[in-house]
């Protein structure tokens, strides 16, 4: 869809003697008060004017320039909002932040929450990784992570707070007033914006061909390609923070702008050199000229570059490749530290996925600069120059430090372990066919096995294997996983077939100590029961359903299973005549299934509560399950958990439930909750609506949460943790017990305890050292053993030998062995073969059918081959076995023995065999 011209048709324009017209070059439309004006003023079409001569009052640092923005939108009646975190965690759909509008979508612009002010602004830190090879190639006008400085407004029909005219009247002013750019400088283009599945025209601030800002007037929903009415008209707009401050200095590039001394430092720890200034800004005049940034049309803007000051294009490249990578190590390492700040774990999916890459791409960056640092020395360095405007940065220094430590290191083992994969993949026979190995498997490599595509192609091209490696690889894996799957499919409808009916009243949340009420009966079948009030708690979030029973007239009906569907919660019972409708019925709830529920349930919270205090901030619940007998928490953490850890986590979990803090559950308005405990609310996943029930231990956590819980931490008595085990790359299970079920955990563990102390014949406080000395004993005996194995290898192996048979120049020592395993057949064969390089051992147990055959070095040197000679030797013994040329193993049936010498002739003959070949 395009806007029609009225959509831009403003009388802030006609009022203040603006002009439309139509670029020459791009065929845009834009407004501009200079009647002489040909072209848009944006890039390609014009280049950049602003370097070395900036077009603002005076420069700004970025700290400087946000308050500036914030400080003009606050006096001019908006809310300052503050920023919501890099990792999208109110959403399904994207992992990242990727737009200050993101904070707000899709509840807020549905018109489903009311926003947290408005009109409102805010400073919001984005990621966007669908540029990531561009980065530090085009003088700043490609960023990784960027401040999206915005002012939102969102109007009603029922309240209007201000539309198109306000919004380029404000902008308007704010570059002119209170930065000071000239207002023949800055032109409006007219543009049609779409993101998150929403859609309006919008209006581009473009000044001395430098995009600043996007103005979008946002009041459709795509869906399915055509576009619907949004209940809202929203302003959504975006000023680049990096660029507005860019612009204020005019340095050559947007990096010595965006990091002031920083860039300076991570020159130095570097060793790399700035380039000319003239050069510097050359180079980003021409970036700024390039329609699509590739490598072909990099080129021909140095080829350019290095014409106008009569350089060699080659040495200008040279100069450049370096300070690129630099500037993209610079901008790379912010996004990690705040990937890692707020809270993002690297691992194998979704935002931790991209994490990792992140790391590793900045690895292969630094070892391509040569900078020796370590990763967390530069990601260090950026949360202290950050640190004083995000200081929830600083508070999460040590974790960031070590997890780039532990990244770079496993890493590092990856490549050591993934050189072997490569080679096995290049002999495959289409692949050597083709000559190169596909763009695909180059992804699928690094995508599951982390090898990045330069180490492929190290490998891969002395074996004749060519690896075309696209200037975009990054990117493109990065897209892959950018955004999150479709939503399953929801499953069958229980209220399928159903009247209409009105929603359920929710008793076990108003009362949830009463065990027993009476309810009437709205619907019935053989199997299901709706009822107008219900203390049956339907399963979800983790927690499983209530059970108990319907009480008609003496009848007892099983209720086995609650769900809630759109409302209205359906009883499904045991197979009955249907109730009635109209009928009084009394709902009698298992008490001891829900308080054991109840009881896992706040423990679940609490050792969340715990586990972040022991572990850190960044922990957060990846799944949970509480069911009657135990339950689960899976928890986002970067290493295994050490015993002592968990055992930290247990006792603060528990000196929580002796302190019996209150539990209160409760509904409140979304954006109150949010302000108060910020997105930790949601632990359990999304939440949809403008209410949400929040569960919340005094003082220790908080959740947006709809299960059933007890009134205070004392009613749990008591938690006790089971094990914790590493269910995925990135995530820990803890497993425990609570209550009544802790105290039968410990009591079988005690019981176990005793059963083992009378086999030891021990006290059970000394069941320990007793087990220890035990140990220490199997250990003697073990080695005891060993030596007398050798002793008895040494005589048989001797007693054998003298009855070789030579075959050609091949030894063979055959034996059938009583009372022997293949433990001891092996050290026997072994020492054969070190006594005889030429001999084959071909020894069977008579015990167990074990075979062992082993060939000297000689032998193998042949061409004999013991995992061969054992697999045909089993074969016709009605057994199975293999091996290596060394050694084979295998295994016959007892029953076969006697046919041993028999078997023997044919092994004799694949020796003659191959004797005779070797002759030839």
């Amino acid at each position: 869809m395009i806007a029609g011209p009225e959509a831009y048709r403003l009388q802030f324009f006609l009022e203040n003697g603006f002009t439309r017209k139509q670029c020459k070059i791009c065929k845009r439309h834009f407004w501009t008060l200079d009647p002489e004006q040909e072209l848009c003023g944006d890039s390609p079409c014009v280049p950049y004017s602003f370097i070395n001569r900036p077009p603002t009052k005076r420069s700004f640092t970025i700290k400087e320039m946000r308050e500036a923005f914030l400080s003009f939108f606050e006096k001019r009646g908006h809310a300052r909002v503050r920023r919501y975190p890099v990792v999208a965690r109110w959403r399904d759909d994207i992992f990242l932040t990727i737009a200050s509008i993101a904070c707000f979508q899709p509840h807020v612009t549905s018109g489903e929450v009311p926003p947290p002010s408005n009109p409102l602004t805010i400073s919001q830190p984005c990621i966007r990784m669908n540029d990531l090879d561009n980065v530090g190639k085009t003088g700043g006008r490609h960023l990784t992570i960027f401040e999206m400085m915005a002012h939102h407004a969102f109007s009603s029909k029922e309240r209007e707070i201000y539309w198109k005219e306000d919004t380029v009247s404000f902008h308007h002013e704010f570059l002119t007033k209170d930065l000071g750019i000239p207002g023949e400088e800055i032109t409006y283009i007219e543009h049609w914006w779409e993101g998150g599945g929403d859609a309006g025209p919008d209006l581009e601030g473009i000044v001395r061909g430098l995009e600043l800002s996007t103005l979008v007037f946002m009041q459709y929903r795509k869906i399915n390609g055509s576009y619907r009415e949004l209940p809202l008209r929203i302003v959504d707009t975006g000023y680049g923070l990096e660029r507005f401050t860019w612009i204020s200095q005019g340095t050559p590039t947007g990096f010595e702008a965006i990091y002031g001394r920083l860039f300076d430092d991570f020159l130095k720890v570097s060793g790399i050199e700035r380039p000319d200034q003239r050069v510097l800004a050359e180079v980003t005049k021409f970036a700024g000229m390039m329609n699509i940034v590739d490598e072909g049309s990099i080129k021909a803007a140095r080829e350019r570059v290095a014409s106008v000051l009569g350089m060699d294009p080659a040495t200008l490249d040279s100069q450049l490749k370096s300070f690129e990578t630099l500037m993209a190590i610079l901008d790379h390492t912010k996004t990690i530290a705040f990937m890692l700040g707020d809270g993002i774990v690297p691992s194998n999916v979704q935002a931790g996925y991209l994490a990792r890459l992140m790391i590793r791409r900045v690895k292969r960056m630094m070892d391509y600069a040569r900078i020796s640092q370590p990763l967390s020395e530069l990601l260090a360095m950026q949360v202290r120059y950050w640190g004083d405007q995000f200081p929830e940065l600083a508070e999460n220094l040590e974790y960031i430090v070590k997890v780039a430590d532990l990244e770079v290191a496993r890493y590092i083992r990856t490549i050591d372990q993934g050189k072997s994969l490569v080679l096995r993949i290049i002999k495959d026979p289409e692949i050597r066919r083709r000559g190169t190995l596909p763009l695909n498997q180059l992804v699928q490599l690094y995508d599951s096995h982390g090898l990045p595509p330069e180490i492929v192609k190290a490998i891969s091209e002395p074996h004749g294997i060519k690896v075309d490696i696209p200037d975009t690889f990054d990117t493109i894996v990065a897209e892959l996983h950018s955004s999150a799957q479709p939503p399953k499919k929801e499953a069958e409808d229980i209220l399928q077939g159903l009247p209409p009916l009105p929603p359920t009243e929710l008793v076990y949340y108003s009362e949830p100590k009463t065990k027993r009420i009476e309810a009437k009966v709205l619907y019935s079948d053989r199997t299901r029961v709706i009822l107008d009030r219900t203390i049956f708690y339907p399963e979800g979030g983790g927690q499983l359903n209530d059970t108990g029973y319907l009480l008609l007239g003496g009848q007892e009906v099983k209720v086995l299973n609650v769900q809630k569907s759109r409302g209205i919660v359906v009883h499904f019972v045991e197979e009955i005549t249907p109730i009635k409708e109209g009928a009084l019925v009394e709902c009698l709830v298992d008490w001891d299934r829900r308080v054991a529920l109840m009881r896992h349930h706040s423990s679940t919270h609490i050792l969340l509560g715990a586990a972040r205090r022991v572990l850190g901030n960044h922990v957060w619940q990846e799944g949970a399950q509480k069911s009657v007998d135990k339950s689960r928490l899976d928890i986002s953490h970067f290493e295994k958990i050490s015993p002592s850890q968990l055992k930290e986590i247990e006792v603060l979990a528990n000196k929580i439930v002796q302190e019996c803090r209150p539990i209160r559950a409760y509904f409140v308005d979304r954006n109150k909750a949010e302000e108060r405990f910020g997105m930790r609310l949601y632990q359990g996943g999304v939440v949809q609506g403008p209410t949400i029930r929040v569960v919340e231990i005094e003082d220790w956590d908080a959740e947006a949460c709809g299960g059933v819980h007890c009134s205070n931490t004392g009613e749990i008595g008591l938690i006790k943790i089971i094990r914790s085990e590493r269910i995925q790359d990135g995530i820990e299970r803890i497993e425990f017990v609570s209550g009544e079920q802790a105290i039968r955990f410990i009591q079988s563990e005690e019981s176990a305890l005793q059963e083992i102390s009378k086999i030891l014949n021990t006290p059970a406080e000394r069941v320990d050292k007793a087990a220890a000395k035990l140990m220490e004993d199997l250990s003697a005996s073990k080695r005891q053993i060993e030596r007398l194995r050798k002793m008895l290898a040494s005589r048989l192996s001797e007693d054998l030998y003298l009855k070789a048979e030579n075959i050609g120049e091949t030894k063979l020592i055959k034996g059938v062995l009583d009372g022997l395993s293949d433990e001891d057949l092996i050290p026997i064969a072994s020492q054969i073969v070190e006594r005889d390089r030429e001999a084959l051992a071909l020894l069977v147990s008579r015990t167990d059918g074990s075979v062992v055959a082993m060939a000297g070095e000689g032998a193998v040197g042949r061409g004999l081959s013991a995992g061969k000679i054992t697999e045909a030797l089993t074969r016709s013994m009605g057994g199975r076995g293999g091996g290596r040329s060394d050694v084979g193993q295998g295994k016959v049936p007892l029953e076969s023995l006697d046919r041993f010498e028999q078997s023997i002739q044919s092994i004799k003959n694949i020796i003659e065999g191959l004797n005779k070949s070797k002759s030839q």
